[in-house]
């Protein structure tokens, strides 16, 4: 009697053998993950491409063991529960920004990692909200909570999460100088609603602020620009105000001395995990989100979508600092 073999299902996915650039990111077939204890088994619609990516990538952070899937975060429709799932059902639109592998057609994610979209809120748009716009939450709330009337400097004001910050902080009432790299993206970070933009590819830019806040600085500075910019960040701030440093993954800031530091100062080094500890944060912080999206308030500039093949180029694109919004990669 013939046996009946089941042919293990494939799907396709973005693939690490070893740390390094961007070549390293190869297209592959890969069996799809079944959903475990807890889990739940998501077909992708789109995934982020994240600075965190790159650092997986080039081996700042270790995610998981070699070989891997990197990616993230994203957003897609329940396709299986696994034992102990309670709250989802198949067919489910969902998004998460910390799910681990992804790059890929299919995700086996942790319930508690997901958040269900409300109706009005694409799948394209949720997998570019998530990652950014929780960390801005974080910026312009726990690090730093935005009063109005403050001053802030936004770094990278035309990229996906400088446009997020500028946005939320104005919604909180505070008033943003954005730094851009270009003079064409000046107009973005405009759009966005920058009260001044800065045009500095390098660290020459406190002069400017100060000029622009009347010679007391800002109250905070959102820098994601990397170790060439951390002395004029600091420069520009006024009396005890904040610097947010997350720039960690472009240049790593050399060791620095405490007694460098003028005008008391704060310095911190924010982790969107720290927002979203519990699965009641997950939901309160990323609710609010889609609130001022189905309101209107928040706007999302997706900068270009990718064929997951294209993962590469995606992430040369990023580091090139030439885009502007969020890239997407689609499955």
């Amino acid at each position: 009697m013939d046996q009946l073999v089941k042919k293990e299902a494939m799907m396709k996915a973005i693939w690490m053998e070893k740390t390094g650039g961007p070549e390293v990111l190869q297209l592959v077939d890969r069996p799809t993950p079944q959903p475990g204890l807890g889990e739940v088994l998501v077909d992708v619609a789109a995934a982020g491409v994240n600075f965190m990516d790159v650092g997986t990538r080039t081996g700042m952070y270790t995610q998981m063991p070699l070989p891997m899937t990197p990616g993230v975060e994203g957003a897609g429709r329940v396709a299986r529960l696994g034992a102990g799932v309670n709250g989802f059902a198949v067919g489910d639109r969902v998004a998460w920004f910390y799910a681990i592998q992804s790059y890929a057609q299919q995700i086996a994610a942790p319930a508690a990692a997901l958040v269900p979209l409300p109706d009005g809120v694409v799948l394209h748009t949720a997998a570019a909200v998530m990652m950014q716009g929780l960390s801005a939450s974080h910026f312009v709330t726990e690090t730093y909570a935005i009063k109005p009337g403050d001053w802030a400097l936004v770094h990278s004001a035309a990229g996906g999460l400088g446009l997020m910050l500028t946005q939320m902080i104005k919604i909180l009432g505070g008033k943003v100088i954005g730094r851009v790299s270009a003079i064409e993206k000046i107009a973005i970070a405009r759009a966005a609603g920058a009260d001044e933009v800065i045009v500095s590819a390098d660290g020459n830019f406190a002069d400017d602020v100060r000029r622009l806040t009347g010679g007391s600085g800002v109250r905070v500075v959102y820098d994601g620009a990397g170790a060439d910019t951390f002395a004029g960040s600091v420069a520009s701030l006024d009396y005890h105000g904040v610097l947010a440093y997350y720039g960690q993954t472009i240049k790593r800031q050399a060791p620095i001395d405490l007694l460098d530091l003028p005008r008391s100062i704060l310095v911190s080094y924010p982790s969107v995990i720290h927002h979203v500890r519990t699965r009641e944060a997950l939901l309160k912080w990323s609710g609010r989100l889609f609130d001022w999206l189905l309101a209107d308030q928040l706007k999302v500039s997706i900068g270009r979508r990718y064929p997951l093949a294209q993962a590469a180029q995606a992430h040369r694109d990023i580091q090139s600092r030439s885009t502007t919004g969020k890239l997407l990669l689609i499955p």
